[in-house]
């Protein structure tokens, strides 16, 4: 056996993804992704699916004035940026380690395997893809910030 083969079954041994399985369902996180050189292993848990609940009756009130349908809507600006957003709680840095330079800045164009930050949870740091192909045009949070499940981190405008 290869030392290659070796690392790759270490890497992807089945009680050791049995264990972050089990870690992750106490820790309450819903994604943990790893990469060993060109191996990665992306674990999810629960659905993807958002639901939003609305009030049967939003107006507790006075209800609103009828609107003059001879008019045009006013047109809103279509925000074209797609957000990159936190896919867990924890700690964001822009760069591997202190030294490094940033994984990506303003202008720099990623691809959906490009890895953008890393978010730290519970001492695992979980590798961020953009999972888009586009161009950074914003970064929206600070190296060494704490986010919150969902919170925007970055803009990109598509390809």
């Amino acid at each position: 056996m290869s030392e290659e083969e070796s690392t790759a079954r270490e890497f992807f041994d089945l009680e050791k993804i049995k264990a972050l399985v089990e870690l992750m369902k106490a820790s309450d996180l819903t994604e943990v992704s790893l990469r060993r050189g060109d191996e990665q292993c992306r674990l999810r848990r629960g659905s993807q699916e958002v639901v939003r609940m609305v009030p049967a009756n939003p107006y507790q009130g006075v209800p609103p004035e009828p609107v003059n349908s001879n008019l045009a809507p006013p047109e809103k600006p279509i925000d074209q940026h797609i957000e990159i957003k936190s896919p867990t709680i924890g700690t964001y840095y822009a760069t591997v380690s202190p030294d490094d330079p940033p994984l990506v800045t303003i202008g720099s164009i990623v691809k959906p395997d490009t890895i953008v930050c890393i978010v730290e949870a519970m001492k695992v740091f979980n590798q961020i893809p953009a999972e888009i192909s586009g161009t950074i045009v914003a970064i929206l949070v600070e190296n060494g910030d704490s986010v919150e499940f969902g919170q925007p981190l970055f803009r990109v405008h598509p390809e």
